[in-house]
């Protein structure tokens, strides 16, 4: 049972989930496997793995006789979704490693000769980033899609994912991968699959392309290393990019403008954003950022951090350090491949505290509607459907159409695909992810962040700060507190919980009067509307025995932890409640 199909058991037979299983979630579920089978599955791989490495380690596994972890290694294999590959990197066909890559590559090469028209000889877009074996795994990725007859184009250094989006959304490729875990731990690694604009793919192609998958040769063929059907492209993807950041919105009064210029301080979190970052800021005029020296250079092993994800607590802390020394307006933190920001600003009276996504996205949201033809109905956003509603409201004010998908970016790709007649001038989701209305179609922290330090900018020349715009966005449409928390249930009353909940929602939350209920069935999402004072959502995990907990209070007091802890109180009273029923049930 696949994380999705999970999700839609602990819900039960009416909630049917398309697409929208974590995207970090690859693993499928062991099927049952004999002690024959598993010997035979593992000679069979030892036979084709081309890595001295993970044979190595598969050997060690079977000299000290762990049978129950090379039970799960080889019972099935890792699920090609919506974002492609991503897992821990090891030996057997649930890890990432060469062989895997290499059947995947194979897989998308045949996706693309059958499906794609004329797509061999458009191409496909390979990049990757810093991380352990990520060159290797694109090179022979590369080599393997060239024997099969598929033009590469392989950028041959490490770059920042949007780069490579960038890359395949300008042409003429008609895929791109980019080898990357993005903000996972350093012992992960993955393998991302981008549609011809730059999107990232969604059902049903990436079902296509896992049967394809599914079907490789043990040992695809490899081209050689100076095949002509593999492009090396080196830096000019990056100078593409840099150069089209022309056309970001940014405040005509940023380059060249009198007054004291924005001081930012910048960590790439021992990733590959901080070269791009620095040649995109010197491109739109902006003063070179104060980067923090232990974090700046790419490591695969990300030394200084638990966890190389700005949204875990600690994360920014050295940038945050970096700021107060150098007296900064702004400390910015990009991901290991940059695809996303976290922010964090001075307090009046000292001190700093990090930006919520979704305080960066009514930022983002604000400026940018202000600086792209005010007034023109045509323009779009986009949120997720657990992001704040204030967007909605900055939205109304600036006579821009307003829209919510499931959670990811694929679907605010596919979202703004489906409304031809308008532009999409901007798009984010709470997990700091932006896109600002620059190619590709898929969240870009680099991008991001220098619409932010135009806004700085632009609020120095008033003297004022993100902190007072914040402050004025809420005198105009309210403040918005948001909070979200896992409840861990077990697996068997999850779906009685949230029938309950919808079927019979309580009257009130903290003195809250609940409305209405709207079920998104294919986001499994329960949504508790509490009118103009926010609302309270629920949705199961679908890859844990867990309910996520989204609250969003608009005004007033008591506050959003406070709502918190009443909705998570109410959910388990609800999952003893449907618990009773299905006991009931079954004794009758």
């Amino acid at each position: 049972m696949s994380p999705a199909d999970r999700a839609g058991h602990f819900l039960g037979k009416s909630a049917t989930r398309v697409g929208v299983a974590d995207d970090t979630s690859t693993m499928t579920d062991p099927p049952t496997t004999s002690p024959s089978d598993l010997d035979r599955r593992i000679a069979d791989w030892l036979r084709s793995d081309p890595d001295s490495q993970t044979r190595g380690e598969l050997e060690m596994l079977i000299a000290e006789g762990r049978r129950d972890e090379l039970a799960e290694r080889f019972s099935g294999r890792l699920r090609f979704g919506t974002a492609g590959l991503r897992a821990a990197m090891g030996a057997g066909p649930r890890r990432m490693n060469r062989l895997v890559v290499r059947q995947a590559a194979w897989g998308l090469a045949r996706w693309v000769i059958e499906q794609v028209p004329g797509g061999a000889h458009s191409g496909v877009l390979i990049g990757f980033d810093a991380r352990h074996n990520s060159a290797v795994f694109a090179l022979d990725s590369a080599r393997v899609l060239a024997a099969e007859g598929v033009l590469v184009r392989l950028v041959d250094r490490p770059a920042p994912t949007p780069v490579i989006a960038h890359a395949v959304a300008v042409g003429p490729s008609v895929a791109g991968v980019v080898v990357t875990a993005s903000h996972n731990p350093a012992g992960d690694n993955g393998y991302k699959v981008y549609l011809g604009d730059g999107s990232q793919i969604v059902t049903p192609i990436d079902l296509l392309i896992a049967e394809r998958i599914g079907a490789a040769p043990t040992s695809p063929v490899l081209a050689p290393l100076d095949d002509p059907l593999i492009v090396r492209l080196n830096d000019a993807p990056i100078e593409a990019y840099v150069a089209d950041l022309a056309r970001l919105p940014l405040a005509a009064s940023t380059s060249g403008a009198p007054g004291r210029r924005a001081v930012v301080a910048y960590t790439p979190l021992h990733g590959v954003g901080a070269e791009v970052f620095e040649r995109a800021c010197r491109s739109v005029g902006f003063p070179a950022a104060a980067i923090v020296a232990a974090q700046a250079v790419p490591d695969p092993d990300f030394p200084t951090v638990d966890f190389p994800n700005p949204e875990e607590p600690g994360a920014m802390d050295a940038v945050v350090a970096l700021a107060a020394e150098v007296g900064a307006d702004i400390a910015i933190a990009h991901d290991p491949d940059a695809d996303r920001l976290g922010v964090a600003i001075p307090l009046p009276g000292g001190g700093w505290r990090m930006l919520s996504g979704d305080e960066i996205g009514w930022l983002l949201a604000d400026h940018i509607l202000t600086h792209t033809d005010r007034g023109n109905s045509d323009r779009l956003v986009l949120t997720t459907l657990v992001s704040s509603g204030m967007l909605r409201r900055i939205a109304a004010a600036h006579s821009a159409t307003y829209a919510e998908t499931f959670t990811g970016f694929k679907w605010m790709a596919a979202a703004a695909r489906d409304r031809p007649e308008t532009r999409l001038v901007f798009a984010y989701e709470q997990a700091l992810g932006y896109l600002v209305g620059f190619p590709p179609l898929d969240k870009d922290g680099i991008s991001a962040a220098l619409v932010l330090v135009s806004l700085v900018e632009s609020l120095l020349a008033d003297d004022r700060t993100l902190a007072d715009d914040l402050d004025r966005l809420a005198a105009h449409h309210g403040r918005h507190r948001t909070a979200e928390r896992s409840v861990r249930l077990d697996p068997e009353v999850i779906a009685a919980a949230v029938d309950v909940m919808r079927v019979d929602p309580p009257a009130a939350i903290v003195e809250r009067p609940v409305f209405s209920t709207t079920w998104f069935a294919e986001a499994a999402l329960l949504r508790l509307d509490l009118g103009a004072a926010g609302r309270v959502q629920f949705r199961p995990s679908g890859t844990e025995p867990k309910v996520k907990v989204y609250v969003e209070v608009v005004d007033g007091e008591p506050g959003a932890e406070d709502l918190l802890a009443e909705a998570g109180a109410a959910l388990v009273r609800q999952a003893a409640v449907g618990q009773a029923r299905n006991r009931s049930r079954t004794a009758g």
